[in-house]
């Protein structure tokens, strides 16, 4: 699809009725599960004072200077204008000023993009909420009989059953044409974790499909569409479907915090696979205009991207996340906690509704969020993560807001467990016992002649014990722990790859020889007779 003609816009104009019906129709059982909370009507509300933006400024101000983060970008929107941007730090080590034109890597706050483009598809017909998959797809498969159950409304809930561990792309570093439809064909081989439409299950593999219907039923590839038809009408001139070209518009460098002490400007894979769910790129500016249309029922400066009952069903929440949280297409959503006064104990169905989605990846940090009720709306990047506690920079998110709703910033609180925080120092632990066992194996076969006959097998043993750990740790514990594979722990946690690598080097490639050696070396050494 390259340009809609005239002629077709009125046909498309007579789909009208059957896209309602597709919006009103029920989906499985728990996808028509009420969320914590509707949403609720848009409405100019009180202006924010001058002094609140000047203490979120500061307020980001501090937390750079503090965590040493490299830059950051912010725009503010409050019924339907930009009412407050700001930049901090820079955008790579040439000293090159952040601004809130500076493309960053979005992560997952790409997936509202992408709910854009499929909700922009089901009005024209092309798709339908309720329609398996397989309808416009008839080749997609998972291992199990029930991957012909998932519906376009399953994964824009997050609902089909697929699981983040079993369908992990993020490893890759694909930037092929073809690399969404290769990455969803890859899909499988991976198990249906879930009974579609029963739960609420993360995976970013939801949206790459959508991301493959959108390219499949528009018959145009999925980058090209995203700037023909959102990018362009919401006049983001600074947002790009792929790497190569995010690079030519100054794309900030990511950096990952390295040890738990130092910044460093490190390339984590960014494949093209990911591209409707996690790898577009867009600056702060940019985002702020999708916020100011899903605001306004869909309307930028007076170009429609979306019917106002597109919207309506797009934020709303249809999928429980737990006692606190729903999920609509792309968005979470919950009670604006920030709003209320922390001495005192708020009434949850008095406060606002808040939707928000927050985005991490190795290198950098994006978070966008909407107050419907107040048309307010909040778009942060960071050019930066530190993966052993992101909560960190998500207590950034939250505090933005309690200023904004005139409330004091709360002190983070880091949620991640030990294994996380201290991820890097237990690989340093597990690299070190390697290289002494290594150590202590050529010492016994090498250069140690005599002594007693008992202690081959003891350093044997005690070796395969420790490759044994080293082993169940990175292929069970962790991937089971952080919900993904291997590659995703080496590739998006640098620190922890660079020592994890040659521990596992060593645990699968040296048993083998080594216990083959020890025996050799015990038959052939003579008894002692005492």
């Amino acid at each position: 699809m390259r340009e809609i003609s005239s002629s077709s816009r009125c046909i498309l104009s007579c789909f009208l009725a059957v896209a309602f019906l597709c919006f009103t129709t029920p989906a499985a059982v728990a996808v028509e599960t009420p969320a914590p909370a509707a949403v609720e009507t848009s409405a100019a509300g009180p202006p924010i004072p001058d002094q609140a933006f000047e203490a979120v400024d500061v307020f980001l101000r501090e937390q750079i200077d503090a965590m040493g983060l490299p830059g950051a970008a912010i725009v503010v929107v409050k019924d339907g204008v930009e009412v407050h941007s700001a930049a901090f730090g820079r955008a790579d080590d040439s000293g090159r000023p952040m601004t809130p034109q500076t493309p960053v890597l979005l992560a997952s706050t790409t997936k509202s993009l992408t709910t854009i483009a499929v909700m922009q598809q089901v009005e024209a017909g092309r798709l339908r909420l309720d329609e398996p998959v397989r309808t416009y797809l008839p080749w997609f498969t998972l291992k199990g009989s029930r991957a012909s159950e998932i519906t376009v409304r399953h994964l824009l809930h997050q609902a089909s059953g697929m699981a983040s561990k079993d369908t992990a792309f993020e490893g890759s570093d694909e930037q092929g044409p073809q690399a969404i439809e290769e990455g969803v064909r890859a899909l499988s081989g991976s198990r249906l974790a879930g009974i579609p439409g029963e739960a609420f299950g993360y995976a970013n593999a939801n949206f790459n499909i959508l991301g493959l219907l959108v390219q499949t039923v528009a018959s145009q590839p999925f980058g090209e569409y995203m700037e023909q038809y959102v990018f362009e009408p919401l006049g983001m001139t600074h947002s790009h479907p792929t790497r190569a070209a995010a690079r030519e518009d100054n794309v900030a460098a990511g950096y990952s915090l390295w040890f738990g002490s130092f910044w460093q400007p490190t390339r984590v894979p960014a494949p093209t696979t990911g591209m409707p769910s996690t790898t577009m790129y867009a600056s702060s500016e940019d985002k702020s205009h999708e916020l100011i249309a899903l605001l306004d029922e869909g309307l930028y400066r007076e170009r429609r991207i979306l019917k106002p009952e597109s919207v309506k069903a797009l934020l709303e929440p249809r999928v429980q996340v737990d006692e606190t949280k729903g999920y609509a297409m792309g968005w979470f959503t919950r009670r604006l906690v920030e709003s209320a006064d922390p001495a005192e104990q708020p009434d949850m169905d008095t406060l606002p509704l808040l939707v928000e989605h927050q985005g991490e990846w190795g290198n950098s940090h994006t978070y966008q969020a909407m107050v419907p009720a107040s048309s307010l709306g909040v778009a942060l990047v960071i050019n930066a993560n530190d993966t052993s506690a992101p909560s960190r920079l998500k207590a950034i998110d939250t505090n933005v807001l309690r200023i904004l709703h005139g409330q004091p910033p709360a002190p983070a609180v880091v949620h991640e467990d030990w294994l996380q925080r201290n991820s890097w120092a237990v690989s340093l632990a597990l690299l070190l016992a390697q290289l002494l066992s290594l150590g202590l194996a050529l010492y016994v076969l090498l250069w140690r002649s005599g002594g007693k006959r008992w202690m081959p097998w003891a350093v044997g043993l005690t070796a395969l014990v420790l490759d044994g750990f080293a082993l169940w740790l990175c292929f069970i514990y962790a991937p089971t722990k952080f919900d993904t594979n291997l590659a995703v722990i080496i590739r998006q946690f640098p620190d922890v790859g660079v020592m994890l690598v040659p521990v596992l080097a060593l645990a699968i490639a040296w048993p083998v020889p080594r216990t083959i050696w020890l025996l050799s070396r015990m038959r052939a050494r003579p008894h002692t007779h005492r």
